[in-house]
């Protein structure tokens, strides 16, 4: 007849701890640990970014583009209130070359994101 082990541990159940006696035979048994045991450093399992630095560059000059295409667009108030002077509105400036450096912008982000 093999021999017995008594072990005795304390067990937290609700708000008291109570002892519990378990019977095991001689021969041991290991333990695994489990995941949350095992140190997040050991693990070798690193992501890759979606978007490199190279990425993220040309979103960034895609921004700056647009925010160019904002800033042409500002001004135009008259600088006399009795008089209306279609120029200042409707320049070339703010109908066609804001848009376009604004799509301009527009269209590197994209590069970018697809890159």
């Amino acid at each position: 007849m093999a021999k017995k082990k008594v072990v005795t541990t304390k067990q937290k159940v609700g708000t008291k701890t109570v002892r519990v006696k378990s019977t095991t035979d001689k021969t041991t048994t290991k333990i695994k640990p489990t995941s949350s045991r095992v140190r997040s450093s050991s693990k070798k399992n690193l992501q890759e970014l979606t978007f490199d630095k190279e990425n993220y560059k040309w979103i960034g000059i895609g921004f700056a583009a647009i925010l160019i295409g904002l800033l042409l667009m500002l001004g135009g108030s008259m600088p006399s209130p009795d008089v209306w002077d279609e120029s200042i509105i409707y320049s070339f400036r703010r109908i066609t070359l804001s848009p376009m450096v604004i799509v301009a912008g527009l269209g590197i982000v994209v590069y970018g994101v697809f890159k």
